[in-house]
């Protein structure tokens, strides 16, 4: 298990060493920097691609996102867990089976689609929608496995009590499943924040680009060299949130993934 977290940390670690190298250390093999410099990370902030900018962009994406997939796969799950119909089990896998489709067949229609028909070129909802696309298939197949979990005995007691179906739902079923639609939750936003081919293939103004597009797109002091510091503070800037994320929920997220395993 140590080997494993070392091999899956190391270029994190290396990533955060070198964002804090000077321009002129920055090829150092030392395990740490000497001396310690802000200059990468002052660059950042100077950045004429707008950094700042290209940071809410993305939290605007990501979390707009994380929002909408969590709306409607919810109330899909539920529905799939629930009720019975021909078929549910054909939809739930075509559901899944839209998800094996990579992302990179799907950027020149999306485009063409965007830009002939719907005008939707440097708009957030070109980069949400697609997003969204990728995203609802995993959340709707997580939170039916949820839940499918809890009894049907739950609804029943609570309309016996007096409780609408809705408020059946609301007032019971969800907060029991709060586990499961965090750990959905978190997964979703991940994806989204760290999305890239869609955000570089439907933006092309750098006031609307995201994180990750701004990175790819940083220059160096001639244009011509690559700002390897540069790009390293940038990385461990985009990547604090995430951090921040799961040190907050991990209870959340272990008991979202460990849910349902013992009876």
């Amino acid at each position: 298990m140590a080997l494993i977290v070392v091999y899956c940390l190391a270029p994190f670690y290396w990533m955060a060493v070198s964002s804090f190298r000077r321009s002129s250390d920055l090829f150092s093999k030392s395990p740490l920097p000497s001396p310690w410099s802000l200059e990468n990370y002052e660059a950042v902030l100077r950045s004429s691609n707008g950094f700042g900018r290209a940071l809410l962009n993305s939290m605007i994406v990501a979390g707009t996102t994380t929002l909408l997939t969590l709306v409607i796969a919810t109330f899909t799950a539920y529905a799939l867990a629930r009720l019975d119909f021909r078929g549910k089990n054909i939809v739930l896998a075509l559901v899944i089976a839209t998800s094996m489709f990579p992302g990179i067949s799907l950027v020149v229609p999306l485009l063409k689609l965007f830009t002939d028909n719907l005008h939707w070129v440097n708009t957030y909802q070109a980069m949400i929608v697609p997003s969204l696309s990728f995203a609802l298939p995993l959340a709707v197949w997580n939170l039916t496995a949820f839940f499918r979990q809890l009894p049907r005995e739950l609804e029943q007691a609570a309309m016996v009590d007096g409780c609408t179906p809705g408020q059946a739902f609301r007032k019971v079923i969800l907060p029991l499943t709060a586990p499961g639609v965090f750990t959905t939750a978190i997964l979703t936003f991940i994806g989204a924040w760290n999305e890239f081919i869609i955000a570089l293939s439907m933006v092309n103004r750098s006031s609307m680009q995201t994180a990750t597009v701004a990175i790819a797109q940083f220059g160096g002091a001639t244009g011509f060299d690559v700002p390897y510091g540069t790009k390293m503070a940038a990385g461990v800037v985009v990547t604090i949130p995430l951090v921040v994320l799961v040190l907050i929920f991990q209870r959340r997220i272990i008991a979202g993934l460990t849910a349902g395993a013992v009876k």
